[in-house]
């Protein structure tokens, strides 16, 4: 066997492999985009009341 020749199994076991990494990849996305804060939230000021806390 030289070096390009691969047995089949170690080829299939990539192509699992690339296929879990894949669907790892969509999950991370879908849930990143899930979690997402519009830029309109973002925006919008909000008091810090830890700072307000040592101004009294």
């Amino acid at each position: 066997m030289t070096a390009r020749q691969k047995p089949e199994r170690e080829d299939r076991g990539e192509q699992i492999q690339a296929a879990e990494r894949e669907a790892a990849r969509q999950r991370i996305l879908a849930q990143a985009e899930a979690d997402r804060i519009p830029t309109e939230e973002t925006t919008r000021a909000v008091p810090d009341r830890r700072w307000r806390r040592g101004q009294r």
